[in-house]
């Protein structure tokens, strides 16, 4: 792979209740378990920001193969949940993904190519094949 960027953070304290920050300044946030799993939930955690990342940059990629094809984008969105969960046998933790894609400008059949283009394009898409569950959700498009 040939390094285009590289990103830099830093997390201190406790883990999932301390804090992260990037090495520029602009990524500066408090850290909290959420109430689920026991904690105060008076900050955001590694899993808000695991989907915010995701849902962005999916919804980038979707944009670009769309541009390419002369696609409608309008009002286009990618909503993400990430589920955190106890992995059978109870030896740790494992992560599952769901991608909420709206395309109201496009037919269905239409969104669903761009959906599995975006889905090869995207960085986090290709970082998480294989390796956790991701289900891709075209919940709007046009009739």
């Amino acid at each position: 792979m040939k390094t285009l960027y590289t990103a830099e953070a830093l997390a201190s304290g406790e883990g999932r209740d301390g804090a992260a920050r990037s090495n520029d300044g602009k990524l500066a946030v408090a850290l909290a378990s959420p109430v689920e799993l026991g904690g105060s939930g008076q900050g955001t955690n590694p899993e808000q920001l695991f989907a915010a990342g995701y849902a962005a940059c999916f919804h980038s990629a979707l944009r670009l193969v769309g541009r390419k094809a002369g696609a409608d984008l309008t009002d286009s969105a990618v909503a993400a949940k990430i589920h955190l969960g106890q992995l059978d046998g109870g030896a740790g933790f494992g992560l599952a993904a769901e991608l909420e894609i709206a395309l109201p400008a496009l037919d269905l059949a239409t969104a669903k190519d761009l959906v599995a283009k975006a889905h090869e394009v995207c960085p986090y898409s290709n970082a998480t094949r294989g390796n956790i569950a991701v289900d891709l959700k075209i919940l709007e498009y046009a009739a």
